[in-house]
């Protein structure tokens, strides 16, 4: 479903015991790296459906973080609100209008079937709706997805029928991480003369 551009990416097992350690470590890495840029806001684009079960992890994660509040911190993307191949280009005129915005994109994707029931994460962008055949901009300075599914044939319907349980896994994962991230840089710069100022 998504075709990456990248300089350095991370594959993390979601079976794996230091599954949460090794995506909110790297997480971390990554936002830090790149609030040293002078970006003025942090900006969450969940891609995704809810119409389809493994297009379905973008939203879920939206709607998982949706509740907290943090100045300079945005969220698109949610089961209520989600954004996809109809509206991303309209919710992105309207990102781009807020400044210089860190965008961290969050998206399902298909790829080989080693690595299905994988998150892989990096710098750069991932190009929505590849994998159904739409024609998308690239979206994101930092890009995580979630290896939903195996692709190669007939990639709409593998979306259809991938299994609940691993999106649903997935995006407890990559929820809980971004809010353990965001509650620690959040807490660093209480104590820092930062001029991100970010406040719950």
């Amino acid at each position: 479903m998504i075709l990456k551009t990248y300089e350095r990416q991370k594959y993390i097992d979601i079976n794996s015991s230091l599954a949460f350690y090794e995506f909110s470590s790297y997480l971390y890495e990554l936002i830090k790296k790149n609030l040293l840029k002078l970006y003025d806001s942090i900006v969450f684009v969940c891609i995704g459906t809810d119409r389809s079960t493994g297009d379905s992890l973008g939203p879920l994660v939206g709607y998982k973080i949706g509740k907290f509040k943090y100045k300079n911190v945005s969220l698109y993307g949610t089961l209520d609100n989600p954004v996809h191949a109809k509206n991303i280009d309209e919710v992105m005129s309207r990102i781009k209008a807020l400044g210089n915005p860190l965008i961290i994109a969050v998206d399902a994707c298909l790829g080989k079937m080693e690595h299905v029931g994988y998150i892989c994460m990096g710098e750069g962008s991932l190009k929505p709706g590849a994998g159904v055949n739409k024609d998308l901009a690239p979206v994101g300075d930092i890009y995580i997805t979630g290896i939903v599914n195996f692709g190669g044939f007939m990639d709409f319907l593998v979306l259809q029928n991938t299994r609940l349980s691993l999106v649903m896994k997935m995006a407890d994962m990559i929820s809980m991480g971004i809010k353990y991230v965001m509650w620690k840089i959040n807490n660093e710069l209480m104590y820092a003369d930062s001029y991100m100022d970010i406040k719950l």
